[in-house]
């Protein structure tokens, strides 16, 4: 397997690699594919995803009414408060309107959007079978059209001279091999695996994080490309950080782990107190910023109460919540202080202006005279048995990255662009999201440039 001269090496296993792979093979390039993982955990995080986010025109399979090109770009241009680049997130945004025909063309099957707190009938493709068989399906059929694969194989080094790629150090169960390709795509993911990187950029803080992606993510191709002169783009610190579950595993616990509770009820710090408006968009717009925002308050630790009222109402994540009777019962079994609870519920109960309830539009629930406000679906709670989820950071995939053209190319801090490197997903992500991050839209990055790339690299070689 390294003994020939590749036309297309692609760095990684995820949703990217696989859709640079495919596209490359196409094109009548050949191509080897390098996974980190092994067999059994291939994918990255893409296996661990649900759905995809599409512009349309009009209904069209799975999707209902029409979510056009400019409504998309104004939805990323909010969550990311301005920090993209305008030309590539648009052509991310347009790739995203015919992907779904060619991704049938590699079994990628899809279904209905999920009922609860997600509304994303009208935005999202969700995919039959989730994530998995989503990258199962890819790895089948590039399998079968003769893309060449090795797991459980590390990139130790990248020769890259004066933007020129030369070939790669891979080790495969204890072996060294040096791999020679013509062009190389970068599609390896972040470093949110890579707990020290993390404290580098976070201090402390990252301590009490949770990776609720893949543990392969440690960054090493990232580095070995800024360490070759590769131009960065993105915040270390900034990521897709959503509130998951307190109690899940340091990593890989998946999208299962996620807490979707949130807009039904108040959120309150390991002091009782709430700290920001839980009800201020849908969900799928504001469910990514919960992460950072509870990784700001003491020990990284937050807590979202809600009564009888909201179940039935959203996803039910994977723990059960926690249950108790009363305001102060629930106070002490999350080893808060039951007066201080008591006493952020009374004053959130009376800033309530009742109206009429419905999650599925930005309602007139709101509250008054109270800070932080909820300005949406704001409920009184007051209705035993009362329920919370203790909440964490859950790091999903980080933003720094390498900066890219609409060929995919990485640019070189010299100003000028490599002659045969591309990058593709979450090593270049920064470049569409500065911060923020709304449903979906990763796999729509990932699938939009590594096709991109995948072109482009079997075009130069």
């Amino acid at each position: 397997m390294f003994s020939e001269t590749y036309d297309v090496l692609v760095l990684g296993g995820g949703n990217a690699a696989l859709c640079a792979a495919l596209t490359a093979r196409e094109a009548g390039a050949s191509v080897l594919v390098l996974e980190s993982a092994t067999r059994h955990m291939r994918g990255g995080n893409s296996r661990h995803t649900r759905n995809i986010r599409c512009m349309h025109d009009a209904p069209a399979d799975v999707l209902t009414d029409a979510y056009p090109e400019e409504e998309y770009w104004q939805d990323l241009l909010k969550v990311t408060a301005g920090q993209t680049n305008e030309e590539l997130a648009r052509l991310v945004i347009r790739e995203s309107a015919d992907c779904r025909d060619w991704m049938r063309q590699y079994g990628v099957r899809f279904q209905p959007s999920l009922t609860g707190t997600l509304h994303l009938s009208r935005t999202n493709a969700f995919f039959l079978g989730g994530g998995k068989a989503l990258v199962n399906s890819y790895y089948h059929h590039a399998e079968r059209v003769g893309v060449a694969i090795a797991y459980d194989a590390e990139v130790v080094g990248l020769d890259i001279v004066d933007g020129v790629f030369r070939g790669a150090s891979v080790q495969v169960e204890g072996a060294l091999h040096k791999v020679r390709a013509r062009t190389v795509v970068a599609a390896a993911g972040g470093f949110e695996s890579n707990l020290a990187w993390l404290r580098e950029a976070w201090g402390p803080t990252a301590d009490n994080f949770l990776i609720r992606g893949t543990p392969y993510n440690m960054g090493k191709v990232l580095r070995q490309l800024i360490d070759a002169e590769a131009e960065t783009i993105g915040d270390p610190t900034q990521c897709h950080a959503v509130a998951i579950d307190a109690r899940s595993p340091k990593f890989d616990g998946g999208i299962i782990t996620r807490v979707d509770s949130v807009s039904l009820g108040i959120v309150v710090n390991r002091h009782a107190e709430r700290f920001y408006d839980e009800g201020e968009d849908f969900w799928p717009k504001r469910y990514a910023i919960w992460g950072r925002l509870i990784a700001g308050q003491p020990d990284q630790i937050g807590y979202s109460v809600v009564d009888a009222k909201a179940i039935g109402k959203f996803m039910p994540p994977v723990f059960p919540p926690i249950q108790a009777n009363s305001i102060a019962e629930l106070a002490a079994k999350l080893e808060l202080d039951p007066a201080a609870l008591e006493k952020t519920v009374r004053e959130f109960n009376a800033a309530v202006v009742p109206g009429d309830f419905d999650h599925a539009v930005l309602d007139n629930c709101v509250t008054q005279n109270i800070t932080p406000p909820k300005t949406h679906w704001a409920c009184a709670i007051d209705t035993a048995p009362f329920y919370a989820y203790p909440l964490r950071p859950g790091i999903t995939f980080t933003y720094l990255g390498v900066k890219v053209d609409a060929n995919a190319r990485v640019r070189m801090k010299n100003g000028q662009f490599a002659e045969n490197i591309f990058a593709a997903g979450e090593i270049m992500a920064g470049n569409v999201l500065g911060k923020g991050y709304i449903a979906g839209i990763g796999m729509t990055i990932g699938t939009a440039f590594g096709r991109i790339a995948g072109r482009e690299a079997a075009r130069h070689a």
